[in-house]
């Protein structure tokens, strides 16, 4: 089981079966904001759902096609993190991201985002990691900014968001811009 230790506050862990109640409570809490960004909540109305979701994570896990953590903080699950997708035959990871609107404010996702930045390029030896956020979605495109990723540019209609299209701003980071910024 994939589990990182960021800080003295924050460890990445692969969430098991017996998470899925957390994460289902947790998800619920803050529905009406993560749905504001995230396709996928509509579809999260169970326990049993989140229990599908988590044991998709481990198959994905498994198949080194992505890798999705829960994010606790203070020893409580706070968010989800990790890749979307991972692309060992170009090298490139996709790292998402959600916290629960309650935790935010106190830099939990930028320490997230910095480790699993460092992880991508030193542990799992990518060139390139990626994060897109929505165009509107303002704090999820600050944590790249801080970290000095580059804005690459726009993509128009990216996602259809229950009832809207949304654009996505990409930023990108190579393993060598992150060394010479280290």
């Amino acid at each position: 089981m994939f589990r990182y230790e960021i800080d003295e506050e924050i460890v990445l862990q692969q969430l098991e079966i017996k998470d899925a109640h957390a994460l289902f409570q947790l998800i619920d809490q803050s529905r009406v904001y993560l749905r504001a960004w995230l396709p996928w909540v509509d579809g999260n109305q169970t326990a049993d759902d989140s229990q599908a979701f988590i044991e998709h994570t481990i198959q994905t896990l498994e198949a080194r096609k992505g890798l999705t953590t829960g994010i606790y903080y203070q020893g409580k699950l706070v968010g989800m993190a990790g890749y979307n997708s991972l692309d060992f035959r170009n090298k490139i990871g996709h790292i998402g991201y959600w916290l629960a609107e309650v935790y935010q404010g106190k830099g939990i996702m930028t320490r997230v985002a910095r480790a699993l930045t460092e992880y991508a390029f030193h542990e799992l030896d990518l060139n390139r990691v990626e994060i897109r956020a929505a165009y509107e979605n303002l704090r999820s495109r600050e944590i790249p900014k801080r970290l000095s990723f580059v804005e690459e540019g726009k993509i128009r209609q990216a996602e259809w968001l229950y009832d809207h299209y949304v654009d996505h701003v990409v930023y990108g980071m190579l393993a060598s811009d992150w060394e010479n910024i280290r």
